[in-house]
């Protein structure tokens, strides 16, 4: 279903981020202070304006409020940023999504009003450390506080074995929610205990970040 978005703030994030709402079908407006900025993405939006954000009236014209989301990606400059949170919010956005570059930052994005805050260098790291850690880990989604779901490509010694045999929910904890096969390309949503893996399958695992840890080892 087609959606319409807003991007504030067309740095790196908020480029990638537009760039890719738009190539997933959606209806995206790209704003940003800086023409050079603008120019560069209007041809990967459904359209890219010249506008300062920190300017109530200037918003008030784009009719941001039919929006289903306006994200504000002003990471660098905190005054702007915070302004334009405040002003997408008292034009009644239903859903702003607010770019944050520290834990204080994002504390004062929440208490003006963002509905959503993304630490997207904070995020990465932990995603990278996560993989340098461990390389097997091809994919790490935060789940909730002391949870994670995670993608692993099965060592060695799950192969050829069936998840009765791996036993994974009684030795570790951990619950096998889906698998993808990628030789032909299908996911297994909930596989029985009778599925035996390959070592062309990604397992997605729910459980414990201790014992996904433990796991790996």
């Amino acid at each position: 279903m087609e959606k319409q978005f807003a991007v504030i703030g067309l740095g790196n994030f908020g480029f990638y981020l537009a760039a890719a709402l738009f190539q997933k079908g959606h209806e995206v407006l790209g704003i940003d202070i800086s023409p050079r900025q603008v120019q560069e993405i209007r041809d990967k939006v459904s359209r890219a304006v010249i506008a300062d954000a920190t300017d109530p009236q200037a918003l008030r014209e784009l009719e941001l409020e039919k929006m289903d989301a306006v994200v504000i990606s002003i990471g660098s400059v905190l005054n702007s940023s915070i302004l334009a949170t405040l002003n997408v919010k008292d034009m009644g956005v239903k859903r702003v999504v607010a770019k944050a570059v520290s834990e204080a930052h994002g504390r004062i994005l929440q208490k003006i009003g963002a509905d959503e805050i993304y630490f997207p260098e904070k995020d990465i790291a932990l995603t990278a450390a996560q993989r340098l850690d461990n390389p097997n880990v091809l994919d790490y989604l935060p789940f909730m506080e002391g949870y994670s779901i995670a993608q692993l490509a099965p060592p060695r010694e799950f192969i050829g074995k069936n998840l009765i045999e791996l036993n994974l929910i009684n030795r570790f904890g951990i619950q096998v929610i889906a698998i993808k096969e990628l030789v032909p390309e299908n996911v297994v949503m909930i596989p029985t205990g009778r599925f035996v893996v390959k070592d062309s399958d990604v397992l997605v695992l729910l459980g414990p970040d201790k014992a996904l840890a433990r796991l790996k080892e």
